[in-house]
This record gives structure tokens, sequence and C-alpha cells, in this order.
């Protein structure tokens, strides 16, 4: 169509950056309206001291000291204290940031693969359905994952200067890229796997391969080696802590991990083709059937070998296959954080792959040039108008807690976590009885759930239920003898009740725990010594 009327690639090139900016934003603009989550949100932003400190010395060096939450993410810190000093607790202002640096991600994903490729259509195929598709909601639309936008935006331009030195290669070149990486590892470990994917690219579309062919693997080495250790040291910070080793490898066993890895990594993709029941929770299964293990295994096995096989002739399947498993490969699953067996979030980075796969593969098919025209260029316009219905759909669960917890309840019911969150949204909204409903399906789909009977207790302290209060929170303590929250609710109950001995005994063992700031607070009161 703009072939017709004599369009420079140049005006092409701005129509598409104009486009993917105006679309994107048409369907997230909503997001401007919405609340803060009480689910992360309440640990990045709403209850964090540090944040709501604002841009300060102590925060900066709170930021790149703390491992607060099982993460070393000092840029996300940061960038929330800078929204506090600017924004205060002004919601939208936070969704804002978080939409503009999808926008911007997204425009440097379409002027990578146009510089690399020369592909322009291609190219704003693949830059569309990362702006557009659902699965990505969750990451833009959730406050506190401001580190997938964030680190996006820096693994982006990463791999834009990446290809920017690979033209000219030289140290300072070098060094832009290597510091850019640098500040993707701040953001999120999950970019670790940056360093493989510019191998991937080197050998196509960038085919350096073919001009090193002599001493590749000493190249490859001479070249990476810094971008590995750097995510060699990431993850040397994150994980070789004991406490932190605890977090990332207790809950469920080994074997439930592994054999929940391969069917999460088939179920990404049917997601990506199909986005259908898309949750901000999707809970760890009880079993894993054994043909279901092995079917998503053969499917994985079959889709790797073909496309090595056709590695010469396709270089662009294998390329977007391992960029997917590559990328997707640090959260499928088997070093455990949370009890989710899989996250729509997981799939901001790795889902490219998926889309080189189709920009490139399906054309391929099409040898006439007309063909692709008519049947092409009309099909990828409706996918991605599809796309953005499901996706401003998917952005209104968004909205606030109850909306976005009923929702995950509408797909699955016996979720227990859902119900929780229902009912501390409630509680705020002063809707105490409808609260304890949620509490008691948690407890009754779940009953070894620490948090339920914790915020059942303060909820029934509230209503002057005092017996029901305390036999919850010495549940709790049985089932989480080391959460220092639980220990700090008992203790406000206690003194509350003029009981400051035990009240007393229970702040110190939360100080013990890791939270002072009872202690800190009976002290100045003359409670405790």
């Amino acid at each position: 169509m703009f072939n017709k009327i004599n369009i420079t690639e140049s005006k092409k090139k701005l129509i598409v950056f104009m486009l993917l900016t105006t679309v994107t934003f048409a369907v997230y603009c909503q997001v401007n309206g919405f609340d803060f989550i009480n689910y992360d949100d309440t640990v990045y932003v709403t209850d964090n001291s540090y944040v709501q400190s604002g841009f300060t010395l102590n925060g900066i060096r709170w930021a790149f000291s703390t491992k607060y939450f099982h993460l070393w993410t000092p840029l996300v810190w940061l960038s929330f204290m800078l929204d506090y000093q600017l924004h205060g607790l002004n919601a939208g202002a936070y969704h804002l940031i978080n939409l503009v640096l999808h926008i911007l991600s997204t425009l440097l994903l379409f002027w990578l693969f146009c510089r690399m490729t020369g592909a322009v259509w291609k190219s704003a195929f693949v830059a569309a359905v990362f702006a557009l598709h659902p699965l990505h909601v969750e990451s833009v639309a959730w406050i506190a994952e401001r580190k997938d936008v964030l680190s996006a935006f820096f693994w982006m331009l990463t791999l834009c200067l990446y290809v920017y030195y690979t033209g000219k290669p030289n140290i300072k070149r070098y060094l832009l890229v290597l510091f850019c990486f640098v500040l993707a590892l701040l953001s999120k470990p999950m970019v670790i796997t940056l360093p493989v994917i510019t191998i991937l690219l080197d050998y196509w579309p960038l085919n350096r391969f073919e001009s090193h062919k002599g001493n590749l693997l000493l190249w490859q080495l001479k070249e990476k080696i810094p971008f590995f250790v750097l995510s060699a040291v990431l993850v040397i910070v994150i994980l070789c802590t004991p406490h932190e080793q605890k977090t990332y490898l207790k809950g469920f066993p080994l074997s439930s991990r592994l054999a929940n890895a391969p069917v999460a990594f088939v179920t990404y993709l049917e997601k990506t083709f199909w986005p259908n029941d898309l949750s901000v929770l999707y809970p760890f299964p009880t079993q894993i059937l054994t043909l279901q293990l092995i079917g998503a295994s053969l499917l994985i096995i079959l889709i790797s070998v073909s496309v090595i096989a056709m590695k010469k002739r396709l270089s662009f399947l294998f390329v977007g296959w391992f960029w997917y498993s590559v990328a997707l490969l640090p959260v499928i699953g088997i070093i455990q954080v949370g009890n989710n067996s899989m996250a729509d979030r997981y799939m901001y980075l790795p889902s490219i792959g998926i889309s080189i796969m189709l920009a490139w593969g399906i054309p391929f098919f099409f040898k006439s040039e007309n063909m692709r025209k008519k049947i092409l260029f009309p099909a990828a316009i409706v996918i991605l108008i599809i796309f953005s219905v499901l996706t401003r759909q998917q952005c209104g669960y968004w909205k606030n807690s109850f909306t976005l917890f009923s929702h995950a309840l509408q797909i699955n019911e016996h979720n227990y976590q859902p119900h929780i969150n229902n009912a501390s949204y409630l509680t705020k909204e002063g809707k105490i009885n409808e609260a304890i409903n949620y509490y008691n399906k948690a407890i009754r789909i779940k009953p070894d759930q620490a948090d339920a009977y914790n915020n059942r207790g303060i909820v029934y302290a509230k209503l002057g239920q005092y017996q029901l209060a305390i036999k919850d929170f010495n549940k709790a303590i049985a089932l989480q003898p080391d959460n220092a929250n639980i220990y700090t609710n008992r203790a406000i109950f206690y003194f509350d009740q003029g009981n400051k001995e035990l009240g007393c005994k229970d702040a110190w063992m939360a100080c013990r725990l890791g939270n002072c700031s009872i202690l800190e607070t009976a002290r100045s009161n003359g409670y405790c010594r």
C-alpha cells in the first residue's frame, strides 16, 4: 500500500514510530486512573518508609545495599523514590511512568530490527506484538513490575548500542554497551541472559559469524566474557547468602519444579497464540500428569531439533526459538520465587523470540510478493486489532485490587491468595464482615496459610472479638514461627489489651526476626526496657 504512493523508507519508519506510540498509549492510557494494588505495591511503594523518604542520600545507600523482597534491584528503588519525590502517592503517575518505559522499549525494539534487517514491516510487526500483546499487561499495568519495564528499556538500549558497536567496533562504543547492560542488571536479574542474545544476533541477522570463521570461539570469548562475568556476579550477589538460598530453594520439591518447567514452557507458548484466562496468579499444581509432562518435553525437543536442523536455511527460526528459550530460562521455576507455577510478566522479553519466528517465518511460505501484500498485511492488522482489544480489556482488570483479584477468582475460585487480597481490600473499605468471609474461604482452601490467620486476627481485634483474634494470631505463629510481621501484630494486640509483658515479649521476638519498629515504639511509650 505504502509502496504504491512512493513513500521513502525514512517516512515509513516515522509512520511506524508514530503509530506504535499512538496505539500503545490509546490502549493503555486508562492506567492513569488506576490505584495501587495490595499485592507487592505495598512493599515497593505504599508501605515502604525508604521510598516515602524521597530521593535522599540515605535512600540511595539503602537501595544499593538491600536485598529487600529477595531481589537486588537498586534502580527500581531509586525510580520509586524519585516518583514519590515528584508525585507523592498519586498512583496514576507511577502507572504512566511504566507506560512511557513500555512505549520507549517498543520504539527501540522497532529501531533495533530495522537497523539489523532493513525489513520495516516485519520489524514493525515484532514491535507491535510486543507493545500490544495481552500477556504484557501485567508488566505494564502493575506498579510493582517497574522492574520489568525498566529492565526491558535498558535491555533494548543495550542491544541497540551493541548493533551500533558492531558497525564500527571500538572501545568507547563497547564500554557504552557494557554500561547499559549494568543498568539493566541493576533493574532486574532476569536480564542475565542478554549476553547469549547478543551471540544469537551475531549469528542472525548481523551475520558476524561469517567474518570470524577462523577464530570464532576466541572472538566470542574475548568480546562477551565481560558480559558473562557481570551476569555471574549478579547471580552470586542474589543467591549466595544462606537466607536467599533458603528463600529460593524452599517450598516445592525439586522434582515438582523440574516437572513443572517444561509444562509451563509450553503453556507460555499456548497463551502467546491464544491469550485466554490470563490471571495475576497461577497456583502451583498439586500434581502434573505424566502424559502432560512427556508431551510438553517431546514438543520442546521436536521444535529445538527442527530449528537446529534448519539453522542455515532459516536462521531466523533458530534465533527466535532460542531467544524465547534462553530468555525464559531464569524464570522457568526451577529456582522458585513465590507459590506460582508461572506468571504473565515472565513472558515480557522472551515472547519477542516467538514474534521473530512469525514475522520472518510466515512470509517465507508465501513466495509471491503480491500474495504477501494481499494476505499477510491484512492478517497482521487484524491480529494486532484483536490483541489491542484484548489488551485493553485485560488492562481494565488492574483498576484496583478488588477488580483484579475478583477476576482471578473467576478463572480459578480455588486459589486462596485472591481471597486474602480481596479480604484485605474490603477491610480497608470498612466492609469487615465481607472481609471475614473471604478470609474464611482462603482458610478452607489452604488451612496452613499463616497470612490468612494473621490478617483475620487483625480484623477480629477491630471487631472486639479478642478470643478469636488471639486464637488466629497463635495459629499463624504456629504455622510460621519465623514471621516477624505476625509477632508485630500480636504485640500490638497485647499492648492494646494492656498486657505489656506479653506485648514486650513479642516485640523482642519481632526485632530478632528483623522488624524492630514495634519494639522502638514500645520503648518510646515506656512499655519495654
